[in-house]
């Protein structure tokens, strides 16, 4: 039942951060007004994520490093999470 309940918050943990992620990439398009408080938090909360990995995804003008955070939540960190939270209980 812990286990459970540990799987479901984490999933939901890491499709949230998924989601602030393409709201991120929506935000760089459309070019919303930097001082507003939510788009500070979403920046906040993203970009810790996103500015490592662009030493790597950086092509030219073309920036991946969006793809592959989402990339690297989705079949990488959740389903180790799973294992290990798998193991713990």
């Amino acid at each position: 039942m812990t286990q459970n309940i540990l799987i479901q918050a984490g999933d939901f943990l890491f499709q949230a951060i998924t989601y602030l992620i393409i709201i991120n990439v929506v935000f760089s398009w459309i070019r919303p007004n930097p001082n507003n408080v939510i788009v500070k938090t979403i920046y906040g909360l993203t970009e810790p994520i996103l500015t490592p990995l662009r030493r790597f995804t950086v092509f030219g003008a073309l920036d991946m490093s969006a793809f592959a955070a989402i990339l690297l939540i989705q079949f990488m960190l959740f389903p180790f999470y799973k294992m290990v939270v798998s193991l713990i209980f």
